[in-house]
């Protein structure tokens, strides 16, 4: 491996450790050994540019200018103009499409999606969201983790199209929202459409309202729905890799609604994180037992470790 590729793994891979460790070695152990490095381009130009919107840009006009310069660049990329002079981060953005440059693949599809997350994101601090807002921002999210669980991890094995394809990611998302919504609040961004404050005259941190707490609990609901369907395209994949790793991601959710139903639809400022040993214990039963239960028709093999350098 030259220098320059050299350089550019060890940047993702580097943004990516730093930021999630269960991301980092999800990535090292679970995608495909080929697609290693891409996964982590794919991870660490997106966290990159979360982190300028959310920490380094303050004005709500750097942060419109800089979300246009990733999205024209996004296009220039893909329809294989010149994309100018382009900083490290970027260049993370121009290898991955130069990787696969298929219009139609999963990896476009990622990319894609996940633009229109940042592009929101970037829109939407400081103002309040409409429902149908809130649902196409879920939409872009659900497919944007799906096609990349698809992409990375056992892209040659079976994965089947259909309506369950992206509901497990939907569900995810929802829980995700609630989760953080007082979090987010203080960063400025409403995780409760407007429909739902403006006819109750209230604004959105009266989580403790009965009009807010039964928005809440739909979205509970619906969320465990979605989640319901999401295991049964789980439980169809052709890859032990790719189901245990849809299984994590959604396990790390599903928890969370259980603590909103007990607490009466009340979002909480804070919620536990499984970091003590009865929760991983807890956590590690219940994922092993849902994947037992569920036959695996095609198993691709689970990719060796990368070799450690200078060990």
């Amino acid at each position: 491996m030259d220098t320059a590729n050299t350089s550019c793994e060890s940047l993702a891979a580097n943004i990516t450790q730093k930021a999630s460790k269960q991301t980092y070695y999800t990535v090292r152990f679970l995608v495909d050994r080929e697609r290693t490095l891409q996964a982590y381009q794919a991870y660490a130009y997106f966290r990159w540019v979360d982190d300028c919107l959310d920490v380094q840009l303050s004005a709500r006009a750097e942060r419109l200018r800089f979300v246009a310069r990733q999205q024209s660049l996004l296009a220039a990329l893909t329809s294989e103009q010149k994309s100018g002079r382009l900083t490290r981060e970027e260049k993370m953005l121009e290898d991955l499409i130069a990787s696969d440059p298929a219009p139609g693949s999963g990896l476009r599809s990622y990319l894609r999606h996940m633009m229109a997350v940042m592009a929101f994101d970037a829109r939407r601090r400081g103002r309040l969201i409409s429902q149908a807002e809130l649902d196409s921002y879920t939409h872009h999210l659900a497919v944007a983790v799906t096609e990349a669980l698809h992409y990375f991890i056992g892209h040659l094995c079976r994965s089947p199209q259909g309506n369950t394809r992206y509901a497990a990611a939907t569900a995810a998302h929802i829980a995700h929202m609630l989760r953080d919504a007082q979090e987010d609040l203080e960063a400025g961004y409403f995780n409760v459409p407007r429909e739902i404050l403006k006819p109750a005259g209230i604004g959105p941190d009266d989580f403790d309202h009965p009009a807010y707490r039964a928005w809440v609990r739909e979205r509970v609901q619906l969320a465990q729905k979605q989640f319901r369907m999401g295991y049964d395209h789980l439980s169809r994949l052709g890859s032990l890799r790719c189901r245990f790793a849809g299984h994590t991601y959604i396990s790390r959710f599903k928890s969370v609604l259980s603590l909103i139903e007990r607490d009466g639809y009340l979002l909480r400022p804070r919620y536990p994180s499984r970091k003590t040993l009865g929760g991983l214990l807890s956590f590690a039963g219940s994922l092993l037992g849902s994947l037992l239960n569920s036959p695996v028709q095609s198993m691709a093999p689970i990719p060796a470790a990368e070799p450690r350098k200078n060990s």
